[in-house]
């Protein structure tokens, strides 16, 4: 299991991530308050300004600080690690 960190020494696990997000949309923050209603909202922003949403196959919502590019490069570098793995 390869793990992505997601700013102040928060994991996830990478094969678990459906997709990333940017929060500015109103569908976007709907599941936002459906998540939380639903109490599946994993707030990992530490305090700062959500930049980033994780969408789970648990179908858990995690916000996160890191910038969509930042968070995307390091859920990339572990997919080539995956199909690195496979090819041995």
């Amino acid at each position: 299991m390869k793990l992505v960190n997601i700013g102040s020494g928060n994991m996830v696990a990478a094969e678990r991530i459906v997709t990333i997000l940017t929060p500015e949309s109103a569908p976007i923050k709907r599941i936002i308050q459906d998540a939380k209603e639903q109490r599946v909202l994993i707030d990992a922003t530490m305090g700062r300004k959500t930049k980033t949403v994780i969408v789970t196959d648990s179908h858990h919502i995690i916000l996160c600080y890191l910038s969509y590019e930042k968070l995307a490069a390091r859920v990339s570098d572990c997919a080539v690690e995956f199909l690195e793995e496979d090819d041995e």
